[in-house]
């Protein structure tokens, strides 16, 4: 079983910066990808971006590519989320969820967290 917690989400202007953080724990957790997704109000969930487990090699979504960056501290069980360039588009739940494959396909997560809100005024 793999536990996921989220951070970092709050308030923000059109063009500001926030750093959201997803804690990993659990048996076997350091094998896992870690993945970001968000669901807007009334639209459908949308992945964001994904690392690897091993080789740090990442995937992106096409809306957030250049201006979001994912990445991880093994260290700290932690992956994180930069988001930069926000406009009021990106407002939603943010997620992270785990995968045995690296992907931003939601049907292939195995374990995801409970999300943190992020809004961006204009």
């Amino acid at each position: 079983q793999v536990q996921l917690v989220e951070s970092g989400g709050g308030l923000v202007q059109t063009g500001g910066s926030l750093e959201l953080s997803c804690v990993v724990s659990g048996s076997g957790s350091e094998y896992y990808s870690i993945a970001w997704f968000r669901q807007a109000p009334g639209k459908e969930r949308e992945g964001v971006a994904c690392i690897d487990s091993s080789s740090g090699r990442t995937i992106y979504g096409e809306s957030v590519r250049g201006r979001f960056t994912i990445s991880r501290d093994n260290a700290k069980n932690t992956v994180y989320l930069q988001m930069d360039n926000l406009t009021p588009e990106d407002t939603a739940v943010y997620s992270c969820a785990a995968t045995i494959i690296p992907t931003i396909f939601q049907s292939l997560m195995d374990y995801w967290g409970k999300g943190t809100r992020v809004t961006v005024s204009s």
